[in-house]
Parts: C-alpha cells; sequence; structure tokens
C-alpha cells in the first residue's frame, strides 16, 4: 500500500521541516483517512488487558479540594475497566507491533528521517475523558481514528514547568493564551511540536493515534558513547586519547580533587572530542546505535521461512518491505548498516546495499532483485540473506494481489 505524504496540498516537505517542524503547530484536515475504520473502542479496551501489550488506564475523581488521578500500569485486568468514573483514558503503546495495517502509515510521515519514530500509541476515551492538560519531550502527530476530540494549544513549556503537586502523571492548569482551539474528526490530523501545552477533552466515544517522533538526549548519546568504548577499548591506541594533565603550582591539601584541576580536564577532553577523527568515527557509531534502538522489545513470530518459498512469492507478484516495528539506519564513509541498535558488520556489498534499499522505502520485487543480481551465485545469497531477515523480524514478506 502505497501511503502519500500528510500534508495539506499547499505545503511541501521543505516547507513543513522549515516553517512548522519544531517551531508551530498545523492542522491536517482529513490528512490520514487510512486511519478510518481500523479499531474501534472495544478493540482497544481488549488488547489492554493482554498480555506483553504496555498500556495505561488513567481516571479522574472529582473531589472537594479538586480532581484527584489516578494511574495504573499494565499489566490491566477485564475487573479494573469495572466501575469506572465518568472520565478516563486507557493508553496502549506501540501499537504497530499488533497492527501492520496501522505501522504502514508511517509511510505518510516519510518526509520526517525514520530514525526519529518512537511508537505509535493510541488512547481511547469516553465523552469527557482525558489525560489532562500537559507537554511531551518529543513531537507528535495526532491523528483522530474513531469518534471526536477537542485539542486546545497554549504556551510553550520547558524544565522550569510546574507540575501539580501528588498526581501519578506530569499535569497542569496554567496553559496560558490559548492559540489553537479546534475539534477534530476521524482523519483529522494535529501535528504538535515539542514542549508546546496541549489538552485535548474526548466529545464522544473517541480513538486517538499518537505518532510520536523523539531526538536522543544527552543521556542517551553519552551512555552509547561509553558502551562503544568499552566495546573497542582493546582496539583503541590510548595515545589517541591522552589529556596532557599539568599538576597546578599551588600546593593544596593531599586528598582535596582541585576544582580548578577538574575545569582544565573539561576544557582538554572537549578540545580532543572536537579535533580527533578517531574520537569522530565512534561517536558517529554510537549515534547511530542509540537512535536505532526500539524502545520497545520487538516481538517475533515464530516460523521459518526458505528461499523457494520466498522466490515464489516474489515471482507471482509479491515484494519485500521494510517491518514497521524496525528502525534502519545507514551511514556513509564507511558505510555502516544499523537495525534495532545493532551495527550489522557482517554484510557483502551486496547484501548492504539491498538493505538500504529497503531502510530508504523501497519495495523489493522479484524483478528488483534479479536484476541487482550480478549472477546466480548473488541471486542465490541474496534471497538466504532475505530469508535470515524475515526470520529476525527486520522485513516483511507480501503477497501480490
Amino acid at each position: 500500500m502505497n501511503i502519500p505524504f500528510c500534508l495539506p496540498e499547499n505545503i511541501t516537505p521543505e516547507d513543513f521541516l522549515q516553517n512548522y517542524w519544531q517551531k508551530r503547530p498545523l492542522l491536517i484536515r482529513n490528512g490520514l483517512p487510512q486511519i478510518i475504520g481500523l479499531f474501534e473502542p472495544e478493540d482497544i479496551i481488549e488488547l489492554a488487558q493482554q498480555d506483553e501489550v504496555t498500556a495505561r488506564l488513567i481516571t479522574t475523581h472529582s473531589q472537594p479540594e479538586g480532581e484527584k488521578w489516578s494511574l495504573k500500569r499494565s499489566p490491566l485486568s477485564c475487573e479494573d475497566f469495572n466501575d469506572l468514573p465518568e472520565q478516563w483514558s486507557v493508553l496502549v503503546q506501540n501499537l504497530e507491533q499488533w497492527s501492520p495495517e496501522l505501522g504502514a502509515l508511517w509511510q505518510a510521515f516519510g518526509y520526517i528521517p525514520q530514525w526519529q519514530r518512537d511508537d505509535i500509541m493510541i488512547s481511547y476515551a469516553p465523552a469527557g475523558g482525558s489525560v489532562g492538560r500537559h507537554y511531551d519531550e518529543y513531537d507528535v502527530f495526532l491523528v483522530q481514528g474513531y469518534g471526536h476530540r477537542r485539542w486546545q494549544l497554549g504556551k510553550w513549556c520547558d524544565s522550569s514547568t510546574e507540575f501539580k503537586a501528588n498526581q501519578p502523571i506530569r499535569i497542569f492548569d496554567d496553559m496560558g493564551e490559548l492559540i489553537f482551539d479546534e475539534i477534530l474528526a476521524p482523519g483529522d490530523v494535529l501535528y504538535v511540536p515539542s514542549r508546546l501545552s496541549h489538552y485535548g477533552v474526548a466529545q464522544d466515544d473517541c480513538l486517538t493515534f499518537s505518532f510520536g517522533l523523539r531526538f536522543p538526549n544527552a543521556a542517551d548519546l553519552l551512555e552509547n558513547l561509553c558502551k562503544t568504548l568499552e566495546h573497542q577499548s582493546e582496539t583503541l591506541p590510548n595515545s589517541q586519547f591522552a589529556l596532557p594533565f599539568r599538576l597546578s603550582p599551588k600546593m593544596q591539601p593531599n586528598a582535596l580533587l582541585d576544582p580548578q584541576m577538574v575545569k582544565q580536564l573539561k576544557v582538554q577532553l572537549i578540545d580532543l572530542l572536537q579535533h580527533s577523527e578517531q574520537f569522530d568515527a565512534l561517536f558517529t557509531h554510537s549515534v547511530a546505535t542509540a537512535v536505532s534502538t526500539r524502545r520497545y522489545v520487538q516481538l517475533l513470530e515464530e516460523g521459518e521461512f526458505y528461499p523457494d518459498e520466498v522466490q515464489q512469492v516474489l515471482e507471482s507478484g509479491g515484494w519485500i518491505q521494510q517491518d514497521a516495528n524496525v528502525k534502519m539506519l545507514y551511514t556513509e564513509q564507511p558505510q555502516q548498516v544499523y537495525v534495532n541498535g545493532e551495527w550489522i558488520d557482517e554484510l557483502t556489498e551486496p547484501e548492504a546495499n539491498l538493505l538500504i534499499r529497503i531502510a530508504n522505502g523501497d519495495a523489493i520485487s522479484w524483478n528488483k532483485l534479479a536484476s541487482k543480481a550480478k549472477n546466480q551465485d548473488t541471486l542465490e545469497l541474496l534471497l538466504d540473506s532475505l530469508c535470515d531477515w524475515l526470520d529476525s523480524g527486520w522485513v516483511t514478506l507480501e503477497e501480490g494481489e
């Protein structure tokens, strides 16, 4: 299924990235009609109770001193949905794991690099249900799939924004001056930049899909850099990372860690990181592993694929494409391919080229596969590789109509 980009007719991907991305919200009426009918409320309540599903049940109780919010995390049971108050919501993460049809809709946002994809979350709420006024540390496309939800957008937030005390979720009352107040119908899409306050209230039985996109933070990058240095410590020459440390000329207490010395080491370390080609390669590897890592464990179906079977499906009009649960990326100079946080370091050139084409959104038919293979041996190698990638859950095999 070929999904066009989700943008208004008068806005190109370049316009969006320059003028809207992380700068201001955008309402796209009927931007993703393909999502209508994929799920109904009963589907989500049932899914939220299944094993291996990451879900949250949020309820609101009105009390004399104000609203009291409650949060229960998965596993959820049927009893959790009995005797609920009027205002409640259930949220399910990583929904593309359970619906390939939904995962395919990531194509609609293909003008954003896939390494920024986090997951697709769904929120169900009856009329009046909400998760409160809040902001997110990630960009999100809010897609209405069922029913209607009213969205209000307000002030920009930061780390100094104060949340309500003694509540299990991060919410606040003050959204400042509202800049947006609209009701979304099925198929409508609202882009909300990171850290922009927003508040959604279900107008009726309502399903809202959140296509979340994240950047790595400093902790992610430093953690992966430390792992990289640890894994490659035996091959790294110590001279590449030596710091020209000198003792302070002033006499210090014997056990004191001199703060001036710490500052000096920091400056020398930053200078080394900025001017070391060896570090540039290590840091690129660290970034690649960080941004290609999935936040949720991928669940794999049991089964095994064989070259003859795959060839038969492809020759009958089928194709191979990237699984929507998987994050793939590659680097150039040197060319390296990463899948779900792992560097795939034993690829031949034909295998790497094929995997890169798949990562860039190409659907691989039999004609495409055969035309890229220089000889029969290469074709058999690529068929074997496709079977391995299918078994690993990196790609899917789609049958032709």
